[in-house]
C-alpha cells in the first residue's frame, strides 16, 4: 500500500514540477501565486451497510499548483478515524491519496477564490474489519474519487483561510453487500500560498 500511496505522490509532484514553473507568463492576476499547501481538518459522514451513518474524523494536506489562469492540478492526502462505529466495538482508519484538476476562480481585486475538482487515486482502510469471499480482512485498499469544492479567503498575501470545503468521496472497501461507499466530507483549514 505504501507504495502505491507513493507512487500516486509521486505522479503528482513530478506533474506540478513540470507545470507550474511554465506558468510564468501565462499567470493573470486571479493566479498570482501559483503553489498552494494547504492543511485541512475534515469531517466525512460515511454510511454503514445497515444504512446507519457515521462520522469519521482527520485532517489532510494538499498540495495545489496553477499552470495556465485558474486551471491547475492537486494532490490530496487525507486520513480520517472513527471509533466504535454503531456500538459495534469496531474501529475505521482511512487514508486517501488522491490526484486530479482543479479550476479557481477569483474576481480581480477580491480577497476569495472559488475552486472546484475531480480527483481520483486510492483508499487505504485499515484497524477494521473487511468482508469477503474469502473471509475477514482487518486492512483492504480500493479505488477513491473524489470530487467538489471550495472558498479560500486571504488573510494575508501569502496566508489563505479555507472557510469551507465540501467533497464527495466514493471508495469501493468491501463490505459483504455492494462493495461501495458514499461519503461527504466537510472541511477547513489554512492554505499558505508561494509563488
Amino acid at each position: 500500500m505504501q507504495r502505491r500511496l507513493s507512487s500516486v505522490l509521486l505522479c503528482g509532484a513530478a506533474i506540478m514540477a513540470v507545470a507550474v514553473p511554465m506558468a510564468g507568463p501565462n499567470l493573470n492576476a486571479q493566479s498570482k501565486y501559483p503553489l498552494e499547501v494547504a492543511f485541512t481538518y475534515n469531517a466525512t459522514l460515511s454510511d454503514l451497510i445497515t444504512s446507519k451513518d457515521f462520522w469519521m474524523q482527520g485532517g489532510g494536506v494538499e498540495v495545489h499548483g496553477r499552470f495556465y489562469g485558474g486551471i491547475g492540478v492537486v494532490a490530496d492526502v487525507a486520513g480520517m478515524h472513527a471509533a466504535n462505529i454503531d456500538s459495534s466495538g469496531v474501529d475505521l482508519n482511512l487514508v486517501t491519496a488522491t490526484f486530479g484538476p482543479r479550476y479557481t476562480w477569483s474576481p480581480t481585486h477580491r480577497r476569495y477564490a472559488l475552486f472546484g475538482q475531480a480527483l481520483v487515486g486510492e483508499a487505504f482502510g485499515f484497524n477494521s474489519v473487511f468482508p469477503s469471499v474469502t473471509g475477514a480482512n482487518t486492512t483492504s485498499y480500493s479505488l477513491a474519487v473524489n470530487s467538489g469544492g471550495g472558498l479560500n479567503i486571504a488573510l494575508s498575501p501569502h496566508i489563505a483561510l479555507r472557510a469551507f470545503e465540501a467533497n464527495w468521496l466514493r471508495t469501493q472497501l468491501p463490505n459483504s453487500t455492494n462493495n461501495a461507499q458514499n461519503n461527504v466530507s466537510l472541511g477547513t483549514g489554512i492554505v499558505f500560498r508561494f509563488r
